[in-house]
């Protein structure tokens, strides 16, 4: 086996299988309640080989996967890296026309598809000029391939030899402003993000349970859920269907996970839920971890103090796999983004690449091992983002004194106001700050002049009616953060527009935003 060791399936699957076979790898929380050791994940994952055989599917072709947080996903995607297959996660709530999109752009030969999902892209199937073969996962295939069926009938294969720098699998980016984007990763890099942040951050032990309710088809996701409890032979707890704050209440019961992944969205919601008691199962918790847009600092602060838990805040893109920007156990400053997890480096820059000093704000670019090595089919955003050892995160930050990162905001939602830059996030961190306030998001919007101005969508807290609560927001804005960044209009609505991976759509409120005026 030992030939096989740059691919990432013997580092993360295979060599477990003698000490750790009897150990479960995976447990599903609800559904089926089906779990999965490490040597049955070794064995299953042997058998893909094989089903790859059968059915002629051949080294470096692509295999999408449209499948739910099961014992199921662990086992196709590692199963593909064995076989030399390139497996493509996407996202599980896309529309029927983004799925055919993502199907004909990687010109995929195999599709798996979780039962439930079946209807949605069934209908597609056949418009896809590549696809050879629909395995249907977990329940009745109807017209298509019943995976677990096709797994049981194939015969076991050995992990493929593979170099660190090939590319081993692809995730989409979100695709909420334009054309989703495949971006490739190589073998090396899903070691290299367990060896730093897993390791020397999270310091992920054999010993931790792990419940990430971002999932698995994303790259936050991804690390907390697959790579990281992997790499030192953890359990996770797996939630097939939607994390609300009911669901994720049951799961840490049920699991009691020592480390839960969520994103602001969730916590925030988490919070409003829980009420003045501490919920079941946080008692095992050891740390919290979020990603996916910057934490409120009201958030963090308020979550430690019901839950006497920790979140550490971090950045982390798709290009660049998870997080290489981090607050730290025993670091924590809630508010900030903390600093580089070691083994990345970072430069926050201006417009015309130079370095900016202490408290300007600049586009911070990263250096580390887990960068992808470009988009499919997209030279010029490749060549724009991708800039030698350098990767352009569209962030803007502030550098503190202290070496602290302070977010600010994407490149494309700064804007200003009388002639100085406006962070967004730091007018939504104020919002949120209040006690009536569940989420807020800021964008701008011209006043009768045509100058920009912030425009803020507010969700308030169940129960709260929003008569007269504009001005009192406004002034209470003005007291945190300064009298000139207060919202000019503050629209009161149920809910933020997401993506699945808990970011607010920006560009949807810019729109609503242009339609009000």
């Amino acid at each position: 086996m030992e030939e096989a060791s740059g691919n990432a399936a013997y580092y993360f699957v295979d060599r477990h299988r003698a000490r750790l076979g009897d150990k479960t790898a995976f447990l599903e929380a609800g559904g089926r309640g089906r779990t999965l050791t490490y040597g049955a994940l070794a064995d299953a994952t042997d058998r893909m080989v094989g089903l790859y055989r059968r059915h002629g599917i051949r080294r470096e072709d692509r295999a999408v996967m449209i499948v739910h947080d099961t014992v199921d996903f662990p086992v196709i995607f590692w199963g593909s890296l064995k076989a030399g297959v390139i497996p493509i996660p996407v996202n599980t709530l896309l529309s029927a026309d983004l799925f055919l999109a993502i199907l004909r752009d990687s010109r995929a030969k195999a599709l798996f598809v979780s039962a439930e999902l079946l209807e949605t892209v069934a209908p597609i199937v056949d418009q896809a000029e590549d696809l050879a073969s629909v395995f249907v996962v977990d329940d009745a295939a109807g017209d298509h391939l019943d995976f677990q069926a096709e797994l049981d009938a194939s015969d076991a294969g050995s992990t493929v030899e593979a170099s660190p720098d090939e590319c081993a699998f692809w995730l989409y980016s979100s695709g909420s402003t334009g054309r989703p984007k495949g971006v490739r990763h190589v073998h090396s890099s899903l070691r290299a993000t367990s060896d730093t942040y897993a390791a020397q951050v999270l310091n992920i032990g054999e010993c931790d349970t792990v419940f990430s309710a971002a999932k698995l088809f994303f790259a936050y996701g991804l690390g907390n859920g697959m790579t990281f409890p992997m790499s030192v032979g953890a359990t996770t707890a797996l939630l097939a269907g939607r994390p609300t704050p009911d669901s994720v209440f049951s799961v840490l019961e049920t699991a009691r996970p020592t480390v839960f992944c969520g994103v602001p969205t969730l916590y925030a919601a988490m919070l409003a839920a829980m009420g003045d008691g501490r919920p079941a199962g946080c008692d095992r918790l050891r740390i919290c971890i979020s990603a996916g847009e910057a934490l409120p600092e009201e958030v963090g602060s308020r979550w430690k103090a019901r839950t006497q838990v920790d979140i550490l805040d971090g950045v982390g893109s798709t290009e660049m796999l998870h997080i290489f920007l981090s607050n730290a156990e025993g670091d924590v400053c809630y508010g900030t983004s903390g600093r580089a997890v070691p083994g990345y480096e970072l430069r926050l820059v201006d417009e015309a690449g130079r370095d900016v000093e202490v408290g300007e704000i600049g586009e911070l670019l990263v250096n580390g091992p887990s960068a992808a090595e470009g988009y499919w089919n997209q030279r010029d955003k490749t060549r724009s983002t991708f800039e030698g050892a350098w990767t352009r995160t569209g962030d803007k930050y502030e550098r503190r004194e202290d070496g602290r990162l302070v977010y600010c905001g994407r490149t494309d939602d700064m804007f200003k106001v009388s002639g100085i830059w406006v962070a967004p996030f730091e007018i939504e961190q104020a919002l949120v700050s209040h006690p009536d306030v569940l989420e807020a998001a800021v964008v701008p919007s011209d006043d009768e002049t045509g100058l920009e101005k912030p425009r803020a969508f507010v969700v308030l807290k169940s129960g709260v009616a929003p008569a007269g609560m504009d001005a009192v927001l406004r002034d209470h804005v003005k007291e945190r953060v300064g009298k000139w960044k207060y919202p000019r209009w503050i629209d009161f609505v149920e809910e933020l527009p997401k993506t699945a991976t808990g970011k607010i759509q920006r560009f949807k409120l810019r729109q609503q935003a242009g339609g009000a005026q």
